[in-house]
């Protein structure tokens, strides 16, 4: 059971800078700032790459959609054993409305087209939390899916994910074609040798538009205002459990 991997690459403003909310409140500061690709997302490259070295997997597409940047992005994911590469060319304006079910609906097409027999994707994106893309994708395509994979595994014709529950783990098995979003345990990224840079800039990037694919980016939802979250008010020592007691108390907790 050879299979076509198609793997999410979303390009995120880097897990190590401080966000700041624009002044007019409309989204969050991007220019001049540090990007890279999202770290669930190099978890699921990771896992297609890996999956490749165990024969599971024949050729593995990566997939960013987003503006020129995206391509640095792709390029990294072909450096950690990404066979090729679409880009999906989106401008930084437009990309900041584009939603997850936008890049669901791009994402089932393209696994349509190339004829993938699984659709790897991070769980979530650090930028907006949102844990969609994946099930949305599985619903167009109407594929089974395991979302939140931290092991998985090949069982005859068909895949044995486990993934992570609350309070422990379950152990699911799904018929391919299939979806699947990797979890933090799932494995450990690589890191991108040099020699294999230098190759990833010579293997194959292709781009296409929203429009090629047939795609509307009209939002769905409108963000009325970004918000830096509440400070934080220091906290108080107390000496002693009795007041302990007494402050909460006052303040209404118990």
């Amino acid at each position: 059971m050879a299979m076509r991997a198609l793997v999410g690459c979303k390009r995120v403003i880097d897990y190590a800078v401080k966000v700041r909310v624009k002044p007019d409140k409309t989204g969050v500061v991007i220019d001049g700032v540090k990007h890279s690709m999202n770290p669930f997302d190099e978890i699921a490259v990771e896992e297609a790459v890996r999956m490749k070295e165990k024969k599971l997997v024949s050729e593995i597409v990566a997939v960013s959609c987003g503006p020129a940047q995206c391509q640095e992005t792709l390029r990294t994911a072909m450096a950690m054993g990404a066979d090729k590469a679409i880009h999906v060319e989106i401008p930084a304006k437009e990309f900041e409305l584009v939603q997850p079910i936008h890049i669901a609906k791009i994402l089932a097409k393209l696994a349509t087209d190339v004829k993938a027999d699984v659709v790897i994707l991070g769980k979530q994106a650090i930028d907006d939390d949102c844990n969609q893309t994946a099930q949305m994708t599985a619903a167009f395509l109407d594929w089974p899916q395991a979302v939140f994979a931290a092991k998985i595994e090949k069982d005859g014709d068909s895949l044995a994910v486990t993934r992570e529950i609350d309070g422990g783990t379950e152990t699911i098995k799904v018929n391919v074609p299939a979806v699947i979003s990797a979890d933090l345990r799932l494995n450990e990224p690589r890191y991108a040798t040099l020699p294999n840079i230098m190759k990833a800039k010579k293997k194959p990037m292709e781009k296409k538009t929203a429009k090629d694919l047939g795609v509307d980016l009209t939002p769905r939802i409108q963000v009325i205002s970004v918000e830096d979250p509440p400070v934080r008010e220091a906290g108080q020592k107390v000496d002693d459990v009795d007041q302990l007691i007494t402050k909460l108390k006052g303040l209404g907790r118990i």
